[in-house]
């Protein structure tokens, strides 16, 4: 079986916004949230996946393209969120973007 395609957006609000996960023919979206943290910072305080989306592998992808945008804007990401915590500690090569 083959992965889904998942789509990913960013949404920015000035200080704070949110990244967006939705699957082709699958109901609901899955979200990251986030706020600013001071100059430089920012704090992922939020991940959620809707039932039909979860093992699908949305919110990893939520949580890579936050890493990725963190390391094209020279940004310092505090994993508030216990998943985005979960991930850092899977990730060591990621360490460098945690800030707190």
């Amino acid at each position: 079986m083959s992965q889904p395609l998942i789509h990913v957006a960013h949404e920015d609000y000035g200080t704070s916004g949110r990244y967006i996960a939705s699957i082709d023919g699958t109901e609901g979206e899955a979200e990251l949230t986030w706020r600013s943290g001071g100059p430089g910072i920012i704090v992922a305080d939020h991940t959620y996946a809707p039932n039909a989306m979860r093992g699908t592998g949305a919110a990893t992808a939520l949580v890579q393209r936050l890493i990725e945008d963190a390391r094209r804007n020279g940004l310092l990401i505090v994993p508030s969120c216990t998943y985005v915590r979960a991930q850092f500690a899977r990730h060591p090569e990621w360490q460098d973007l945690r800030a707190g």
